[in-house]
């Protein structure tokens, strides 16, 4: 008995320490220079289902700048550093919605093999598109007709970005970035991120911009610390 608690003492010791190593990434992404202009969705305002939610014609979100030049709809991941590693899919199911004709959120993320509930809040019509891609997750191009209908798909592979189109209305898209870890985020409308609960070690984090494009950086987690990464992309 006194060897079983004295085991028992010494697991709890170890998954203390463990999590007493895990740091977080953080930091803000900021752009250089003017984004260019957004230009107004004119055939969602001229839509009789879509253009009843809007007062004045939604502009693209290409480029969405915040305060101090913050860049929102970054995806941060890890790239590289976690080779070896298996992370067992959440059984939490992220929502990308279909409101007033416009993808919300327009970037997300999701894990491979992890449920994705697929959702329209309009009263009409849409159509979900996802083409084959490279990655080889399964295609699909299903109708939702009425407000409240949700599909659920899964994306069993990595694939930065799984794009979604509704062929409906052409200019609706959402993107998410399906990756194989937890150790991802989403610049938020001032352009911060958090990267969660990384073990001491090197990485490479990837911030993918949708316009903007993929840069990569090195960091080092050391006895759990925080690491702060600010970023400027062109």
């Amino acid at each position: 008995m006194k060897t079983t608690l004295r085991f028992a003492a010494v697991s709890v010791l170890l998954a203390a320490v463990s999590t007493l190593q895990a740091g977080d990434v953080t930091g803000k992404v900021t752009l250089k220079g003017d984004a260019p202009a957004e230009k107004e969705i004119s055939p969602l305002a001229k839509d009789p289902n879509c253009g009843k939610s809007y007062s004045k014609a939604p502009t693209t979100r290409h480029y969405v700048v915040g305060a101090d030049k913050g860049l929102a709809n970054v995806f941060v991941y890890v790239k590289k550093g976690l080779e070896g590693k298996s992370f067992p899919a959440p059984a939490e199911k992220p929502v990308m919605d279909q409101k007033a004709c416009l993808y919300q959120p327009y970037v997300m993320g999701a894990r491979a093999g992890q449920p994705v509930m697929i959702k329209s809040s309009d009263d009409f019509m849409h159509n979900v598109n996802f083409a084959a891609s490279k990655s080889g997750n399964d295609t699909f191009n299903f109708a939702q007709t009425k407000a409240g209908q949700v599909n659920e798909k899964i994306f069993k592979n990595v694939e930065v970005f799984a794009k979604l189109q509704c062929n409906v209305h052409p200019w609706m898209f959402g993107y998410i970035g399906v990756v194989d870890s937890p150790h991802y985020a989403v610049t938020d409308a001032s352009g911060k991120y958090t990267v969660a609960g990384l073990a001491d070690g090197k990485y490479t984090l990837a911030f993918i911009h949708l316009k903007a494009g993929e840069v990569l950086q090195e960091i080092e987690v050391k006895g759990g610390a925080t690491v702060n990464v600010t970023l400027e992309v062109k």
